[in-house]
């Protein structure tokens, strides 16, 4: 249960959308929250246990676990009883092949982000020798996800807590496509039969040009971005995957 909060500031009390929308909801539920900032989190400058809530950025969540003797929850952005509902081909590579398809101009343009939690770069269309300056942080063995090109209409976060939608958002492109919400449903229902989602996640869905409505990506729950969902749900979710987190640590933190 928790019982206090730390709610991560950018500095003079600017705070993101999420974390002021969590410290409200913190407020109505009655639960005692603080503010930080990156830096005190990482002078160790908090009195961390698993009965408080560190509500972030990935960066400061993460350091939160790390301070708790806790590793990251593992990355799975393309869960596999979602691959149906993808409507295009993917595959892992490295910065080396995907180079090597670049320079080959005989290739067709792909899309590729990291794989993992190392972000070397964003997500992009890599197609021309100009592309190759987004990988200008990322080594050549860098590990990617890779995927055919497709052209979204629109763009939409499903919001789901213990199995059950609790909000749908747009993010991205026209928001008069709507995506098919009964396709939306039969996919978290696949997640969790599967046992791949965790106690509160996101996963982005939109409608591609060809009209079907498809798999963007999967999200965890922690630090995730609520595109306007209504506080007190961002605030359950927010809640809901942290004490999933503590809860499978099996250690008794003081």
């Amino acid at each position: 249960m928790i019982r206090r909060a730390f709610i991560q500031e950018l500095g003079g009390g600017r705070m993101e959308p999420e974390m002021r929308d969590v410290l409200g909801g913190l407020q109505e539920r009655g639960i005692p929250a603080e503010l930080f900032t990156a830096k005190r989190l990482e002078r160790r400058q908090l009195p961390l246990d698993r009965e408080t809530l560190v509500a972030g950025d990935v960066p400061s969540v993460l350091g939160a676990l790390a301070q708790l003797g806790l590793e990251p929850p593992p990355t799975n952005d393309y869960p596999r009883s979602l691959e149906l509902f993808l409507h295009r081909r993917l595959w892992t590579s490295t910065v080396r092949s995907l180079v090597a398809g670049i320079e080959d101009s005989s290739s067709p343009p792909v899309f590729a982000k990291p794989r993992g939690r190392k972000k070397r770069f964003t997500g992009h269309v890599f197609g021309t020798q100009e592309d190759l300056l987004y990988l200008q942080r990322a080594s050549l063995n860098t590990p990617i996800l890779c995927s055919e090109v497709v052209r979204w209409l629109s763009e939409y976060r499903v919001f789901v807590i213990r199995g059950r939608i609790v909000g749908i958002r747009h993010y991205a492109g026209d928001k008069a496509i709507r995506v098919d919400e009964a396709e939306v449903e039969r996919a978290v229902r696949a997640v969790e039969a599967a046992g791949e989602g965790t106690a509160a996640y996101g996963v982005d869905f939109g409608v591609l040009e060809t009209g079907q409505t498809a798999l963007v990506e999967w999200n965890d729950g922690f630090a995730l971005g609520s595109y306007g969902l209504d506080r007190s749900l961002y605030t359950e979710l927010t809640l809901t995957r942290w004490e999933e987190l503590m809860a499978a640590t099996g250690v008794v933190l003081s």
